[in-house]
């Protein structure tokens, strides 16, 4: 099986460490960059600020580390849309994107709202796939995509963009770890948010994906495929073990990135697994 052709090699995007801290990107939103620019975080955290113009209200998404600097820079940001916030939007639970959730909804005096109980807090409020969210002039539509976590959502806006978090990334492929992802789940998110026709993907890290939104979900669904195939092949070849199987697939993949990239194994072998194609027992692995 051919490696499939990521569609973004071709697309005019800013080069890692080129990310503006600020930038405008439809009237609805404007994308904060933190300050937490690591291997896979990619430049930083993408915080939105969101609303309809001359509203008065915003809402963020995913307000991230809970770091001074990136505090000042939403807020200038709020500044400039002569807005104030007025709900606090998490896509999951993961640190880089909620950390600032419950400080920062309780300095704008605004309820915080995701997923997993613990990430909203005790005043705030669970959200649902399927709701149809209010806010800041606007409407925002919930909608479920576990597969990187459990507790993932993403957020559909009225132009047609979607907020996706770490459903997709906008350099490279998203991690989707054991036990704590689940693979199956992923590939039905992707194939869900690509039933939305999305307009734009804003994604949790690296630049926003404008051109042909659905030719990177195409890509990530090609990419899956491709990485169960290596597996596969892999095991015919004599990898008998997780880290057999990191070194054989992810042979040109920098060392430092094997740890996540064992983690993806991990999970992708889970569902191997539970199709019958694999036998896991412990890091051992094997074909029926």
């Amino acid at each position: 099986m051919r490696a499939p052709a990521d569609p973004r090699v071709t697309w005019d995007l800013p080069a890692p460490g080129a990310m503006p801290r600020t930038a405008d990107l439809e009237p609805l939103v404007t994308r904060v960059l933190a300050p937490n620019a690591s291997g896979m975080t990619l430049d930083g955290t993408n915080t939105y600020v969101v609303g309809a113009p001359g509203s008065g209200q915003a809402v963020l998404v995913d307000p991230g580390p809970d770091d001074p600097a990136h505090l000042a820079a939403v807020e200038e940001a709020l500044t400039a849309r002569e807005a104030r916030c007025v709900a606090v939007l998490v896509t999951h639970h993961h640190g880089d994107h909620a950390e600032a959730a419950l400080p920062w909804g309780d300095r704008f005096g605004a309820p915080v709202a995701a997923a997993d109980a613990a990430v909203a807090g005790p005043r705030g409020r669970v959200l649902e796939p399927g709701e149809r969210l209010a806010l800041a002039g606007t409407a925002i539509g919930v909608v479920g995509t576990p597969g990187h976590t459990a507790d993932h959502l993403a957020f559909r806006l009225e132009s047609g963009a979607v907020l996706v978090g770490d459903h997709v990334l906008g350099r490279g492929t998203s991690v989707v770890t054991h036990p704590e992802g689940d693979v199956v789940a992923y590939l039905e998110s992707l194939r869900r948010v690509h039933d939305l026709g999305p307009s734009a993907l804003y994604c949790g890290h690296g630049p926003e994906l404008t051109e042909d939104p659905g030719a990177v979900l195409d890509f990530y669904l090609a990419h899956r495929a491709f990485r169960e195939s290596q597996l596969l092949a892999a095991l015919v070849r004599g990898a008998g073990t997780v880290d057999a199987l990191v070194a054989d697939v992810y042979a040109e993949v920098p060392r430092a990135l094997w740890p996540a990239a064992a983690q993806s194994t991990r999970a992708t072998l889970a569902k191997l697994a539970a199709e019958g194609h694999v036998v896991v027992d412990g890091d051992r692995v094997r074909l029926p």
